[in-house]
C-alpha cells in the first residue's frame, strides 16, 4: 500500500530552534544506531520511521556503520527514503557521520579527509540520496589536525552533498576550538551531538555553555542510558537487550547502586503519570539550550511511550531537587576517552 503522510503530523510534537540557526528539530527525534540493520525485519522498521512521521518527527540520525552489518541501517532506510518518504525528502532533516571504524586499514576510521569524503559518499549511495542535511564528525582525532577533519565539513557542505556540519563527542574546549576553525573556512557549525541522560551528565560540565554561547544546537544521544533508564533491568537482563547481547551495555555497567537509583527515579516517575523512559527524556528536554533528544526504538509501541514525553519539561523545583538526589554519573559513558581529549 502506498504511504501517504499523516495531515495533522504537524500538530503532534514540539520543535526547537537548533541554536541560532533558521533550523527547527522535533524534541524527540529518531536514531538508528540500533534495530535497524540485517539482523531484524525491513517491515519492522518500515513501520516505525512511518508512524515517526506520522507523529510529527522529523528527523533521522544514521552514521556510516550503524546497524548489523555496518552500513546496513543506511542501506535500509535508503530502501524505505525510497518506497516511502520520496515525495517528503524536503520536510525531512537525515544526518549521517563518520568518525568509527567502517572498513580495514588506515583509511577506514578516524578524522582524516580521506576517510570523511569518501564515507560521505558511500553513505550518500547507500541511502540513494543527493545530500544529507547533518554530515558530522563523529568523534575528536587526536593524531589527526583539527583543521583537516573540519575542513572536510566545509567541503561537504560546499560541494551540496551536506546542507550543514556537526560534531559528536568533543569536548567542550576542543568544540570551542572547532567553532574558530569553521569560522574561518565560512561553514558555521549548526549542531553538537553528545551523549547525556540522568546517569551520565558530563556536558553540564562547560560544553552547553560553549553551545549556548556559540549559537550551536545540540541533540543528545542515549538519553535512555543505553535501556539503564527505561527500568527494564530491576528485574534482571530480559532477552534479547542490549545488556542480553553486549551491544553498548554489558552486565558489569549494571551496578546494584545504579540499580537502586533508577528505581527511586522511577517514584517519581510514578508520582508524575510518566513511565521512567518519559521521566528521563522529559528531563534531559528541561534544558532549554537541548534541541533535540535522540532515541532508538524497537517497535511502534515504544516510539509512542517516548513521544509521549515531549511537551512535559517543565518541572517544580522541588521535583528537580529530588531527581538530582539520584540522577548522577554511574560509568554509563562509554564515550568518555572521546571527549577527554
Amino acid at each position: 500500500m502506498v504511504y501517504v503522510a499523516a495531515s495533522d503530523r504537524y500538530k503532534q510534537i514540539g520543535y526547537r530552534r537548533c541554536g541560532r540557526s533558521g533550523i527547527q528539530l522535533p524534541e524527540v527525534s529518531v536514531g538508528l544506531w540500533h534495530n535497524f540493520g540485517d539482523d531484524r525485519p525491513l517491515e519492522t522498521h518500515r513501520s516505525i520511521l512511518r508512524r515517526a512521521f506520522d507523529r510529527g518527527i522529523t528527523h533521522f540520525d544514521l552514521a556510516n556503520n550503524y546497524g548489523t552489518p555496518y552500513g546496513s541501517a543506511e542501506r535500509n532506510f535508503g530502501r524505505i527514503m525510497r518506497e516511502d518518504f520520496r515525495p517528503y525528502r524536503d520536510e525531512l532533516i537525515i544526518s549521517t557521520k563518520a568518525g568509527y571504524d567502517m572498513w580495514p586499514g588506515p583509511y577506514g576510521e578516524w578524522g582524516s579527509r580521506k576517510y570523511l569524503i569518501a564515507s560521505l559518499n558511500q553513505s550518500l549511495e547507500r541511502m540513494g540520496l543527493d545530500y544529507v542535511d547533518i554530515f558530522y564528525s563523529h568523534r575528536f582525532d587526536p593524531d589527526t589536525p583539527m583543521e583537516e577533519t573540519l575542513g572536510a565539513l566545509d567541503f561537504a557542505v560546499r560541494s551540496g552533498k551536506a546542507l550543514y556540519a556537526g560534531i559528536s563527542s568533543y569536548s567542550a574546549e576542543r568544540t570551542a576550538q572547532a567553532v574558530a576553525i569553521m569560522r574561518q573556512l565560512g561553514t558555521p557549525l549548526l549542531i553538537h551531538q553528545p551523549s547525556y541522560s540522568m546517569l551520565n551528565r558530563w556536558i553540564e560540565g562547560g560544553l552547553l555553555d560553549v553551545l549556548e554561547r556559540e549559537g550551536m544546537g545540540c541533540i543528545v544521544f542515549a538519553p535512555l542510558a543505553q535501556g539503564v533508564l527505561t527500568g527494564k533491568y530491576a528485574a534482571g537482563i530480559p532477552d534479547g537487550s542490549r545488556a542480553s547481547r553486549h551491544t553498548s551495555l554489558s552486565e558489569a555497567d549494571l551496578a546494584a547502586e545504579t540499580l537502586a537509583h533508577v528505581r527511586a527515579l522511577t517514584e517519581i516517575a510514578r508520582a508524575r503519570g510518566q513511565s521512567m523512559a518519559q521521566l528521563a527524556l522529559s528531563w534531559a528536554l528541561r534544558d532549554p539550550r537541548i534541541t533535540s533528544v535522540l532515541i532508538g526504538v524497537s517497535s511502534v509501541a515504544q516510539l509512542e511511550e517516548n513521544v509521549a514525553a515531549a511537551g512535559r519539561s517543565e518541572f517544580t523545583a522541588e521535583e528537580l531537587a529530588a531527581i538530582d538526589r539520584d540522577a548522577v554519573e554511574s560509568d554509563l559513558n562509554i564515550w568518555a576517552d572521546s571527549s577527554a581529549h
